[in-house]
């Protein structure tokens, strides 16, 4: 299944086993610009993950990039290292919660 929004591929992680992140604690900061965009964090922790919308006062990673850009990312289009490369894709904050996003999207 293709995804088509940001919002959707958001609330497909949200709902993944906690086991699947535990010992993985942070919060990812998601700032989606251009058509289908917004701000959502996600919070993951032994518990799980947890969604919302809007941004957070204290994200421990930032992702910025073009809403279109993450969607092809999420289905396999777009190489997420070659995206970052050319700048398409702005991390900010802990690299290796940020690493961990791949993962969750597989």
């Amino acid at each position: 299944m293709a995804f088509t929004s940001v919002s959707e591929i958001l609330e497909g992680i949200s709902k993944i086993d906690a086991e699947q992140v535990k010992g993985v604690n942070g919060v990812m900061l998601f700032d989606a610009t251009g058509e289908g965009g917004g701000q959502w964090t996600l919070t993951l922790s032994d518990s799980g993950v947890k969604l919302e919308e809007g941004e957070t006062t204290t994200p421990d990673v930032t992702f910025t990039m073009e809403a279109q850009d993450f969607v092809a990312i999420a289905n396999g289009e777009l190489n997420a290292i070659s995206a970052f490369m050319q700048g398409k894709v702005k991390v900010t904050g802990n690299m290796a919660l940020a690493m961990r996003l791949q993962s969750l999207l597989g």
